[in-house]
């Protein structure tokens, strides 16, 4: 398997298990039959866990872009060094984005957003250069 499509493997399978903790929150906050439930007035999760689930949110809008662009490259048989490169530059980005959204370190979340970002644009150029 190419570099370029291990690195989707990892982010993807990264970004489907970003809900536990959260998740794990809601239920020790609110309990198992109101986090499974519909509850009328839901306790709040805690300030963390309100976050961690926007960044998840964040992961999946993005990983939607970086999907495509991996899977059209593979497609068109596109496998350059920059290519490459960005596969693991967008897995890092996006987990350090994660544990910095998460934990609030605002510049270093900004920075690892634009790492993600330049790795979606690394392939669309060399798609695009194709």
């Amino acid at each position: 398997m190419s570099t370029e499509l291990t690195s989707l493997v990892e982010v993807s399978t990264f970004t489907a298990l970003l809900w536990m903790p959260y998740v794990l929150n809601r239920m020790i906050v609110r309990g198992i039959p109101a986090t499974v439930g519909y509850p009328n007035d839901p306790e709040p999760l805690a300030p963390w866990a309100q976050r961690l689930r926007a960044a998840h949110a964040n992961a999946v809008e993005n990983l939607v872009v970086f999907a495509a662009l991996v899977l059209a490259a593979h497609a068109l048989g596109v496998s350059t060094p920059v290519t490459a490169a960005a596969g693991p530059l967008y897995l890092w980005s996006r987990v350090a984005h994660a544990v910095t959204y998460t934990f609030r370190v605002p510049w270093l979340r900004t920075l690892a957003f634009v790492g993600g970002f330049s790795a979606q644009m690394m392939v669309a150029w060399e798609l695009l250069s194709a």
